[in-house]
């Protein structure tokens, strides 16, 4: 017998919650094969099993948080591994008790709904098994919060139109199901619907349904984990890192209009505005790398390569997913990588080394209509880019009145690591770069 346990990922993961089994006791798992979703501070990941066997059985019940290094499966891989498959398919397999016991959380952890925290929180029981496709039928595609929530309050996936990326069904989608499902059963304004299963014990409240403005009442929602380190990882660099900020207008005529020249190129991909900023970003930073830096101890370390970090919007919260010796990759590298880390960074399908070791990182709300914002820098990077939408605003040329296309960048930096001055020059060049974007492709 060979037990699997709850897997660092990442050196300051200390737990991790397990969202769903990906297999049930009784199948067959091979040696790097997906084996459950897990819940980190930072992104929901697959792990793998690392032995080929029989699931035997499954220690920890979906939406536990356990420590690292905690055993949640045992898989048989011996010689008695078809044994244990026939007598798993020959026994019903048990339903999770009615009354499932909740450790208290250790102190200093954060309580999580319906789930323990500790070593208390691993029971030899059996778990009841995830629901499974039944006639054929396909799994609903949702987000693991929307899994979780649908699980709590009895509501079916089934019939849930997601409004996610390709049809994802996200948490917004579950709770207007919830919403309206209380509202059918009672006719009326009625009180919000408590979970399917109620946990006994210490833990904390389950999120609350959100009621209409009209109603006039507040809607407590508990943190998600990411929420939580976003928080604490945020005021700390607030707190520790002395901020200072320097703005600069860039003139993005010639970008815009490279980018739709490179439209025009066969077996070229799309190229963004967002994938313009990262490849200039990554040149200017190449030319001043205090800005490439972090602070350790009473030391600066100077990063010799560009790992650049950029910030994308989840469900849960921020991820900045890493696209690794960005200063050497062309225009068309950056912006493929680029646009399948953000689509598994919304899928939940980021491994831990995708989304660690940024030396600097860019975060655009343009998009969002955004003219210019300040950013928080993500520790232990020394400064963070933080870019606005393009937007045509009167310009002055050669003391003509003209209508430009203008972008304003905002450096945030650490004053222990860097200076105004260093800044400054870093601005002048990005901006120097994508005035003049050819040098955007040698």
């Amino acid at each position: 017998m060979a037990k699997l346990t709850m897997p660092q990922m990442g050196f300051d993961m200390q737990e991790g919650t397990l969202v769903r089994w990906l297999k049930q006791p009784g199948d067959q798992v091979q040696r790097g094969e997906a084996i459950a979703e897990v819940e980190t501070d930072k992104a929901v990941v697959e792990i793998e099993s690392f032995h080929t066997g029989v699931v035997k059985e499954l220690l920890v019940a979906e939406g536990t948080t356990v420590p690292v290094g905690t055993p949640i499966a045992v898989i048989d891989a011996g010689d008695e591994a078809d044994t244990a498959q026939a007598e798993t398919e020959a026994t019903p397999r048990p339903a999770a008790p009615a009354d499932p016991a909740v450790a208290a959380p250790a102190p200093g952890m954060p309580a999580h709904a319906g789930a323990a925290t500790g070593p208390a929180a691993v029971a030899p029981a059996s778990v009841a098994p995830s629901p499974r496709v039944q006639d054929g039928t396909r799994r609903p595609k949702a987000s693991p919060l929307a899994r979780r929530l649908a699980s709590e309050y009895g509501v079916s996936l089934q019939g849930i139109v997601g409004s996610g990326p390709g049809g994802r069904i996200v948490k917004q989608d579950v709770l207007a199901a919830v919403t309206a499902m209380r509202s059918e059963a009672s006719g009326a304004a009625a009180a919000p619907m408590a979970p399917a299963t109620a946990p006994v014990g210490p833990a904390a409240p389950a999120p609350a349904v959100p009621v209409s403005a009209a109603q006039g009442s507040d809607a407590l929602v508990p943190m998600s984990r990411m929420r939580q380190t976003i928080a604490r990882r945020m005021a700390e660099s607030k707190q520790q890192a002395p901020h200072f900020y320097v703005t600069m207008a860039i003139e993005m005529d010639q970008a815009m209009a490279l980018r739709e020249q490179l439209k025009q190129l066969p077996d070229v991909p799309p190229v963004s505005v967002n994938d313009l900023i990262l490849k200039a970003t990554a040149i200017a930073l190449t030319r001043h790398p205090r800005l490439n830096s972090s602070l350790e101890g009473d030391a600066i370390r100077v990063h010799g390569a560009v790992h650049l970090a950029m910030a994308v919007a989840l469900e849960e919260g921020l991820i900045t997913p890493v696209i690794r010796d960005c200063h050497n990759k062309s225009l068309v590298e950056i912006a493929r990588e680029a646009r399948e880390l953000a689509e598994a960074a919304r899928a939940g399908r980021l491994k831990p080394e995708q989304y660690q070791g940024g030396t600097f990182t860019v975060s655009n709300l343009g998009m969002f209509g955004v003219e210019e914002f300040a950013a928080i820098i993500n520790p232990p990077q020394a400064a963070i880019l933080a870019v606005g939408a393009v937007t045509e605003q009167p310009v002055v040329r050669n003391g003509q009145l003209a209508v430009g296309r203008i972008m304003r960048a905002t450096v945030s930096a650490d004053h222990r690591v860097t200076d105004g001055a260093q800044v400054a020059l870093f601005l002048q060049d990005l901006k120097a770069i994508l005035e003049n974007p050819l040098r955007l492709l040698v």
